[in-house]
């Protein structure tokens, strides 16, 4: 499993621009397979069944080892290549885009059409957002009720990621902590805490933290 890795968000979503009086939509989403890029490819051509076109591209695997663009009838070259070069220089894994384009009458030439798939891609992605998932191991922090302001006040401050506090007969805090970082993060935890904290490993999973997105 890599330990961090980009995707866009969970559910996607679209966003539209006018290039020359055509209307090119943008429409992102997260994918597991192959198979879940094909559905959502045609469930956008569906919907938008009165386009001009419907340009798609997908990166799946943790080595990408899926990469497709389809021109769905545009010029060879011109419109699923720059859409998945964007997806590459973004470097966002599990990721299917449709570009919708409805023609508004006036050409855009080879190189009009690449710059206008390409940036239809990155505007999509910047409106939709980008997420870094990274590994990280959980672990449940359970203290007295006199060390809950102290514990929460300086979590919240560190790196680490405040999933949920539990009150129950003592307080819980689920904490997810960086891989590597797990022997240093329960010494301070002891430290902190003067030794008052009894601290158990739980799951292992992805976390999501949002990231800014670069515009290609």
């Amino acid at each position: 499993m890599l330990s961090t890795y980009y995707t866009v968000k969970k559910d996607g979503g679209s966003h539209e621009v006018v290039i020359q009086k055509s209307r090119f939509i943008g429409t992102i989403k997260r994918v597991e397979s192959e198979e879940e890029a094909q559905i959502f490819i045609q469930q956008m051509k569906k919907k938008y069944h009165d386009a001009t076109h419907n340009c798609s591209a997908y990166m799946i695997g943790e080595h990408d080892q899926i990469q497709k663009a389809n021109d769905d009838g545009e010029p060879s070259g011109t419109a699923g290549v720059p859409m998945l070069e964007v997806l590459k220089k973004q470097n966002l894994k599990d990721t299917v885009v449709v570009v919708t384009r409805y023609f508004g009458g006036i050409k855009l030439g080879a190189g009009g059409l690449i710059r206008a798939y390409g940036s239809s891609t990155s505007e999509t992605i910047k409106a939709v957002g980008i997420m870094k998932r990274q590994l990280m191991k959980g672990f449940s922090i359970t203290v007295d009720y006199t060390l809950l302001g102290k514990l929460e006040n300086e979590i919240r401050n560190s790196e680490h990621i405040l999933e949920t506090i539990n009150y129950l007969e003592n307080v819980e805090f689920v904490v997810f902590v960086e891989d590597g970082k797990e022997t240093t993060f329960q010494e301070w935890i002891v430290d902190l805490t003067s030794g008052q904290a009894v601290i158990e490993a739980v799951e292992e999973k992805y976390v999501e933290i949002e990231v800014e997105s670069t515009k290609e």
